[in-house]
This record gives C-alpha cells, structure tokens and sequence, in this order.
C-alpha cells in the first residue's frame, strides 16, 4: 500500500498569506461636520458609527466624516472637517489642520499645502455640468458626448475642456464610470483638480460618475508617509457607497 504524503504548502506561501491583513466587518466613529453655503450655515448631522468591510488596523486609525449634504468619507481619526454647499454641489474636507468657511471662501487662500482630503460632488444638470465634463474630456471617454453637448452651449470656449488624461496621472479603470488615479508629487493632474495644491508628496483618488446625468464624485486624497497605508480603503469605501447609492 503506498503512503499518502501530506504536504506542508511552501514557506514562501505562508508567509505571503501571514502578510495580508484580514479584512473584517468594523465599526468606525461618526464625525459630524458643520457646512456652509448658498442658503447659510448648517449644523453638524449625528450619525452612529459606520460598518466598513476593512482590516482591524486600518479601522483603528479611522472615522467616518460626513456633511449634511451628499457622500460621507472616511479619514484619520482626529482630523477637523468643514462641508461648503450650493447649486452646482457640494464638497467635503477633511484635514488635521483646522478647516473653516472663513478659509474656504477666502479670496486670499490659496488651498491645502499638507496633508488633507477633498471629497467633491458635482451635478451634471446645474453649473456643476462645467466641472463635469472636464473630468469626463479627461477620463471617461464613453460618455465624450456629455462634453460635446456642454462646449456646444457656447458658454464656455472648447479650450475649457482638454481631451485626454493628465500626462503623469496614473488611472486604473474599473469600469467606464469609475477610475482610481493617482498624480505623482509635484505635478498637475486629477489630484490638484482640487483645493490641494501640489507638493512632495503625491495625490491619489477615484473619479466616479453616478446616474444617467451623469453626476460626478471626486475624490483627492494626500496623506502623510506614516498613513499611507490608510489611502486604499478610504477609496475603496466610497467606490462601495457610490455603487450602493445606484440601487
């Protein structure tokens, strides 16, 4: 009778398996932001903490802050936030450093130089429809029509809207409404489509169109070295909630 060998999977592969973190279901904290906007100030929402599909480590090191309006985002926990609202949309920042209207609607500031989150919500049948199809001339050309319908108002001249990506962004598609990107340090491109200005460190993010519209969420993310790792599952949580909201 032969012998039946059981064998031990290679070093290598465990090691590999050890590395990956396990992904649980873990509630992170809900952070209510104050907002300001077309018809004036608005309190800070209450929430209860979020479920997100992400490892124990990275849930530890984040929360979950939302606006009033439209898609909450996550972010290191501690951080200060301020939402800005209005016709065309709304935004959302997140940063350590204090964020205030008085900063956001200053003619005199010029954006975030550090590290800092802008979660932005277009609509694509406002003023928002601009914003939109800038994003849509540079990364989603199935809907290049959108584009041509917009420059064909006449309102803004056809330069207003380059075709084609931004020469350094890296994209990454996962379908023709959704791209992750991310722009290198010190250059232009999706990243600095945003209140963050370019430094030393690189921006990465998604772009997302939502409804037949199309409406556009974008998203910039620039962290500091130590929690880079935090930047996947702050993307991929609002890539799940943009997929949610279609249903």
């Amino acid at each position: 009778m032969g012998l039946a060998l059981r064998l031990k999977p290679p070093l290598f592969a465990q090691s590999k398996a050890l590395a990956q973190p396990q992904k649980v279901t873990a509630a992170v904290p809900f952070v209510g932001c104050e907002s300001d906007g077309q018809v004036g100030p608005v309190k800070a929402p209450t929430g209860t903490s979020k479920l997100v599909p992400i490892s124990a480590d990275s849930a530890n090191h984040l929360a979950y802050y939302k606006s009033e309006q439209g898609f909450g985002v996550l972010a290191p926990r501690g951080w200060s936030c301020f939402g800005v609202y209005g016709s065309n949309g709304y935004a959302l920042y997140v940063s350590p450093e204090r964020v205030t209207a008085s900063n956001l609607f200053s003619s005199t500031w010029s954006g975030f130089t550090g590290p800092a989150i802008e979660l932005a919500g277009e609509t694509g049948d406002t003023s928002g429809r601009f914003s939109v199809a800038r994003v849509i001339a540079r990364v989603f050309p199935a809907h290049k029509s959108f584009v041509e319908g917009v420059i064909a108002e006449g309102i803004e001249p056809a330069s207003s809207f380059p075709f084609g990506p931004y020469p350094e962004d890296k994209l990454t598609y996962r379908s023709k409404e959704m791209v992750e990107y991310e722009t290198p340090a010190n250059t232009e491109g999706l990243g600095t489509n945003s209140r963050l200005k370019k430094n030393a460190y690189p921006i990465s993010g998604a772009a997302i169109l939502i409804g037949n519209t199309p409406d556009l969420m974008l998203l910039a993310v620039r962290l500091s070295p130590d929690l880079t790792d935090l930047a996947p599952p702050i993307i991929q949580q609002l890539e799940r909630d943009a997929e949610r909201s279609k249903h």
